[in-house]
């Protein structure tokens, strides 16, 4: 189990549905993540600090708007979230 593992395992529900907001849209802005997710600007830009964190998520300069930045996956962490596990 990876630091990566360990970070996103700890993260409220709230950051897990940023995770699952970058991972199914690719790179976003913090304003792009807020308007998907429904999530208060505070409590996106907390989730994005946790993932900065754990190395789950990196932040780069957004092109169109300098004043933005553009958050996505790092590499090593493109694999899905862990599921719950079935109750089948």
């Amino acid at each position: 189990m990876t630091q990566s593992d360990n970070s996103v395992r700890d993260l409220p529900p709230s950051g897990k549905l940023v995770l699952k907001v970058l991972e199914y849209n690719g790179g976003l802005t913090q304003k792009q993540i807020v308007e998907k997710s429904r999530l208060s600007q505070r409590t996106v830009r907390d989730a994005l600090d946790r993932l900065q964190d754990g190395g789950v998520v990196e932040k780069n300069i957004y092109i169109p708007d300098a004043r933005q930045n553009l958050y996505t996956l790092t590499v090593d962490s493109e694999a899905p979230v862990e599921a719950a596990p079935s109750l089948d």
